[in-house]
């Protein structure tokens, strides 16, 4: 006959917690240990499937085996370990939890673009925490490595990456995520509806971002230079279509130098009878190792001249691999083991023999890559923007959750300052990021004013920089809101920050991106300096006129005075501006940001 065990308590709803007919029992055990232990129990009355309705489930169950464990002096019994279990933050829809990006991309899309794509950003946003978030945790725990050999010493070069690498590859391709900024079906606003998704998508996407961006970059420069090697790879490179769709590689960085690329290209290419090229070399940093093809620079020689010709350096294109599936005459030496970005393969790569094709005129490598770093420094500042949202998103749902000092972190006024103090920070870098986005797309549908265009060039490496060095600014924040737990692997939390390290390097170093931005201006003789100051001092009269915010004058007021200044210090201080030009570079992101 089954024995009912029980607990009368302040719960309401009826739990019956039944032994098993099959259990057997002694006859004086049961008669001893089961008299008058019948009673009720309850949960306390939260929605089905709730967190507190399942932590009372459980702890009923705990009790009730307890008792029964008591009663029939069993001697086997986990640790008490405490009832109480801190929730974790919850996934946010990322769009539609997002007010300041909805209201902004409500502000500059016509009424038709947006009520076109506001259906696919929610969806896409709930995709992003729902199946994207655990794929790029799973990239995160199960990283890539490289088998060099198979059982029989036969050299393989086999690079391993997790299911959930590939699948985010073919999330990529239906999403659009490359194919969208090309396809033409909004015209100025592709970009910027592009540049959302992938805002949604990087922070959780286990740094697949990366080889996107690299991806883009080479799209865009397929698409500028007309090379049927090119064009033929610019099908791939925006299929939507999975068993289509390529990324691409950006093999540049050499032993000798990062940034200092025209300087340290040892890479030599030689021609052969039928016009493609043999390349030699070692690739120092290979990120996207696994990558269908690249883009890559190399010194072109002959028989007849041994020696690099002065021209300079060439740009090429390249499939990483043969019709038979076997590497296109490379060897994977080995994988760098970074401080970061570790979902990411990044590989020390020799060029023995790669069979490459020459895809700019000789000695025009350098100025072909421009689209491509335009492109990938966009890209950079998305991922440091979404970076930024994704902890503040994290932070805000901890703190309302978490209670210390007898009430709610967020009811604390310190804390509250901070959070506040990163919103402000997470949303001057998003609307940064996002108008350059508008301007890119504004210059590839041709309606671009030359003035935009100049704006576009001229602050591309300062918002690279600027929203980089926010965002370690803000993840570090960010971690150390959720205490010791903001420290803790098993989180996911501290990926964030060894992830964000990243981003100020990438692409080009703070200094190299303020030296390219004085480059510009020198390019330019002048003109973009004036470009920007007519700019933001046309946006501060804009919003003078705006008359339901007086307190927008004092603001403005302080604005002009900045710029002013600014401008004062180049004028009177020539000998300086190389050794300032971080800090004229950071006035110049934090002035425009403000208008």
């Amino acid at each position: 006959m089954p024995v009912t065990f029980s607990h009368s308590g302040k719960y309401g709803r009826m739990w019956q917690i039944m032994s098993s007919s099959h259990l057997l029992l002694p006859r004086g055990i049961l008669a001893s240990g089961a008299r008058g232990i019948s009673a009720t129990v309850q949960c306390s009355q939260q929605p089905a499937g709730s967190h507190s309705t399942k932590s009372n489930a459980d702890r009923v169950q705990r009790d009730t085996q307890d008792i029964l464990k008591q009663r029939l002096q069993i001697q086997f019994s986990r640790a008490k370990l405490g009832r109480f279990t801190q929730p974790p933050p919850r996934q946010e829809n990322p769009f539609t939890n997002n007010a300041f990006l909805t209201s902004y991309l409500t502000r500059v899309l016509p009424e038709q673009v947006r009520n076109n794509v506001w259906g696919d950003l929610t969806r896409f946003g709930k995709k992003a925490v729902v199946d994207i978030y655990p794929l790029g945790r799973e990239c995160e725990l199960n990283q890539p490595f490289v088998r060099p050999f198979d059982a029989w010493g036969n050299r393989t070069d086999e690079l391993v990456t997790c299911q959930a690498w590939k699948e985010l590859k073919k999330i990529s391709a239906e999403e659009g995520l490359i194919a969208t900024a090309y396809e033409g079906k909004y015209g100025e606003y592709d970009r910027l509806y592009q540049m959302v998704k992938l805002f949604l998508f990087s922070p959780v996407s286990g740094l697949y971002s990366c080889p996107l961006a690299m991806t883009d970059g080479a799209a865009k420069t397929a698409l500028m230079i007309k090379s049927p090697h090119l064009q033929k790879a610019f099908q791939y490179l925006t299929s939507r279509d999975p068993q289509q769709f390529w990324t691409s590689g950006q093999w540049m960085t050499e032993k000798q130098g990062g940034s200092d690329v025209s300087g340290s290209t040892e890479t030599v290419a030689v021609e052969l009878h039928n016009g493609s090229h043999q390349l030699f070399g070692y690739k120092w940093f290979s990120s996207a190792t696994d990558a269908d093809m690249s883009l890559t620079l190399a010194n072109i020689i002959s028989e007849d001249q041994p020696e690099p010709k002065p021209r300079g350096l060439t740009m090429f294109y390249l499939e990483t691999r043969n019709d038979d599936g076997k590497l296109n005459g490379m060897e994977i030496i080995r994988l760098k083991n970074k401080l970061g970005t570790r979902q990411l393969p990044t590989a020390e790569l020799l060029l023995d023999g790669t069979v490459a094709h020459q895809v700019s005129a000789e000695g025009r490598g350098i100025a072909s890559i421009a689209n491509m770093l335009s492109i990938s420094r966009l890209h950079n500042a998305i991922s440091s923007a979404s970076v930024m949202r994704r902890i503040v998103q994290l932070v805000r749902d901890y703190s309302q959750r978490r209670v210390a000092f007898g009430q709610g972190v967020d009811s604390h006024i310190l804390h509250q300052l901070t959070a506040a103090r990163m919103e402000v920070v997470t949303r001057g870098c998003e609307v940064f990021t996002l108008h350059m986005a508008r301007l890119l797309g504004r210059e590839e549908a041709g309606v671009a004013s030359q003035e935009e265009s100049l704006v576009l060039r001229t602050l591309t490496p300062i918002l690279k920089f600027f929203t980089a060095k926010k965002a370690m600014e803000v993840v570090s924040e960010g971690l150390e809101c959720f205490g010791g737990q903001g420290y803790i692997e098993d989180t996911g939390l501290p990926c964030y920050l060894r992830d964000a390290q990243v981003l100020p390097i990438w692409e080009g170093t703070t200094n190299i991106m303020s030296l390219d931005f004085l480059r510009a201006v020198t390019k330019s003789n002048g003109d973009a300096l004036s470009v920007l100051h007519s700019d933001i001092t046309g946006r501060v009269e804009q919003a003078k006129q705006n008359k339901g915010h007086h307190d927008l004058e004092a603001s403005c007021r302080k604005v002009t005075e900045a710029l002013d200044h600014l401008a004062g210090f180049l004028q009177h201080h020539p000998h300086l501006i190389q050794a300032a030009a971080r800090d004229i570079a950071n006035s110049i992101a934090h002035i425009y940001i403000d208008v």
